[in-house]
């Protein structure tokens, strides 16, 4: 049998298959997934019996690792952060700006648009993070450059991006948010409602007009009070939302995991990373949006203790999801996959394994281990 050159082959191998859960087949691939089923051909690349191949893991919300961060407006920024998180499984990512000036913005923007494609995860585009956001929740974002919601300052930093921004962060409570959102949704661009003291009936009133998603939930966001329930009580009572979960029992403690996974109907739950720079360089000093932050025990912090991004690797924020928030393997794979793939409307070719679809995996040792990461068919990094 004529077998293509470049064809190769997961044989007999645990495989989380789009339709059919985890089982035990033969996987070949191209750049595309080419066969599922015992019997295929390939070259093949031998794994431990226990292994997993789950598809790639896309993080729509990461600014920066392995010391460079998009705000740093560089290819060399960007390339840093594709291969760093290549390592944890990550296939694809949305690279993720800060409350900072025009000027900064714009240049992040441009190098999105600039890019040029290195060995290591894909980038999707751009999430805008302020500088449309409430002061008051600010967090680790700078307060001398948030501004109100404008569609004419969305279009000067959309088309610097080249469109290429996927979705944006804004409070939903401040004026202009609403046309901004409705503007949003008329461009294909997710309006996700993060760093706001929005109430519930604001948060009504942005889903009414398109708001589909809710930022990094619980943190930096009105919370849930029994007299008014705010961002967060939306993100749980509201279906329509999908909501960010950094997973790392920093950010959000177990119990409120556990809740979110159990108020959230399948498909919208995302794990995100939120990581910065320092990601990957152990514990130190680093810097965000121009602030000094301070990493300990894995923890990233400004000096007066709010907290900074995180550190957490897409693989570790998997297995708390299972190990310790109680959610089960395929249920939490698909919140780092598939789900964020909907949400991005690329579920057609990415996200899940099915024939067709691009050969993007993160193959997982039991204990959640990164052995491989493979994109469009190419090992961008191996531990085997």
């Amino acid at each position: 049998m004529f077998i293509p050159s470049k064809r190769k082959l997961f044989k007999d191998a645990l495989v989380y298959v789009e339709g059919e859960g985890i089982v035990r087949t033969d996987l070949s691939f191209t750049d595309r997934v080419e066969t599922i089923g015992m019997g295929a051909d390939g070259t093949h690349i031998r794994l431990p019996d226990d292994a997993i191949v789950l598809p790639g893991f896309i993080d729509e919300h990461i600014h920066g690792a392995g010391g460079a961060d998009t705000m740093d407006g560089t290819q060399d920024a960007l390339a840093t952060i594709a291969k760093t998180v290549a390592a944890e499984g990550t296939t694809a990512f949305c690279a993720t700006t800060m409350t900072r000036s025009e000027e900064e913005i714009l240049k992040a923007l441009a190098a999105v648009r600039e890019y040029v494609p290195v060995r290591g995860a894909r980038l999707l585009g751009a999430h805008l993070e302020g500088p449309f956001i409430a002061e008051k929740y600010k967090g680790a974002q700078s307060a001398e450059h948030v501004a109100a919601p404008s569609l004419e300052q969305f279009e000067k930093f959309y088309e610097e991006s080249g469109k290429k921004v996927k979705l944006v962060t804004l409070a939903a409570e401040r004026e202009g948010a609403e046309e901004l959102i409705a503007h949003l949704k008329e461009r294909g661009v997710i309006a996700s409602i993060g760093h706001s003291g929005a109430s519930f009936a604001d948060m009504v009133s942005a889903v009414s007009v398109g708001a589909t998603h809710v930022t990094h939930t619980f943190n930096a966001q009105s919370p849930l009070h029994h007299r008014e329930a705010g961002v967060v009580g939306a993100a749980l009572l509201l279906d329509e939302l999908s909501c960010e979960l950094i997973a790392d029992t920093v950010h959000v403690s177990v119990p409120a995991m556990r809740l979110l996974l159990k108020n959230k109907p399948l498909g919208k739950l995302i794990l995100i990373t939120d990581a910065i720079r320092a990601k990957g360089l152990g514990d130190g000093v680093s810097e965000l949006g121009g602030q000094t932050v301070y990493v300990r025990d894995g923890q990233a912090r400004l000096a007066d203790g709010t907290l900074a991004g995180s550190v957490l690797k897409m693989n570790d924020a998997l297995k708390n999801l299972v190990t310790k928030v109680g959610a089960d393997l395929e249920t939490a794979v698909d919140c780092a996959t598939i789900n964020p793939a909907r949400d991005l409307g690329l579920a057609e070719e990415t996200g899940s394994i099915k024939v067709g679809k691009r050969a993007d995996f993160a193959v997982l040792s039991p204990s959640f281990e990164v052995l491989l990461t493979i994109v469009g068919g190419k090992i961008v990094y191996r531990n085997l």
